[in-house]
């Protein structure tokens, strides 16, 4: 082997050895970024659905990454109405901040409806053991939701039907006379009351007579 092609091995290798050592310090680099080499602990959330959502999705606390989902399976026995299992990777240093949390969801986020775990710290609320598995919210089932509008829309479209058929006319002349009707009553109800308290005075006016006729001792006067 002639030194020309010893120099050619040589450099040929040695770009390799360099690639290898660039790929490793860029997946170094990046795992670190992203908390791969970061120590985790695992918590379990039950959910009767969780609409498409997939292992290695992100895992939020308020907004903030804390994880992703490790795994999804199925329960071989339901709990509490809950068949699916999704287990979540979880950096430690956030425990302390995750056991104080109450609400465990699954969310839409983007115009592409990523799925991800959305957590939920509410105050005044007791947190969660994360020792045992914690009952999630499912998410919204646009499916439901459109039939729940359609619907109301039918229904709002019936009542703008029958409100359309409506003498709008012989309506207002219904109300306008139990208007009357009920003005005279309360004018009638103001007469009856105006006596009444006419008739109270006058007797009053009596009583007080006949005490006094008592207390001086000639009631038998009176009459």
């Amino acid at each position: 082997m002639d030194n020309k092609d010893f120099i050619k091995q040589f450099l040929a290798g040695l770009f390799f050895i360099l690639g290898i050592i660039l790929i490793g310090f860029f997946i170094s680099t990046i795992g670190r970024d992203k908390g791969f080499s970061q120590p985790k602990f695992q918590v379990n959330v039950l959910f009767k659905n969780v609409g498409g959502l997939a292992e290695g999705a992100p895992t939020r606390l308020s907004g903030v990454n804390i994880g992703n989902v490790g795994s999804i399976d199925f329960l071989e026995q339901p709990i509490r109405g809950r068949k699916v299992r999704v287990t979540l990777n979880i950096f430690n240093k956030y425990r302390k901040q995750l056991e104080s949390s109450t609400r465990f969801a699954v969310k839409t986020e983007g115009v592409l409806g990523e799925k991800l775990v959305e957590i939920y710290s509410i105050e005044d609320q007791p947190g969660v053991d994360l020792n045992n598995p914690i009952i999630g919210e499912d998410p919204l089932d646009v499916s439901d939701m459109a039939a729940t509008f359609a619907g109301a829309a039918a229904s709002f479209t019936k009542t703008a039907e029958e409100l359309s058929k409506v003498d709008m006319v012989g309506l207002s002349e219904v109300l306008s006379e139990s208007s009357k009707a009920l003005l005279i009553t309360s004018e009638g109800i103001n007469d009856i009351m105006q006596e009444l308290r006419e008739i109270t005075l006058k007797s009053k006016r009596m009583f007080d007579r006949l005490e006094q006729k008592i207390i001086e001792g000639d009631l038998f006067k009176v009459f």
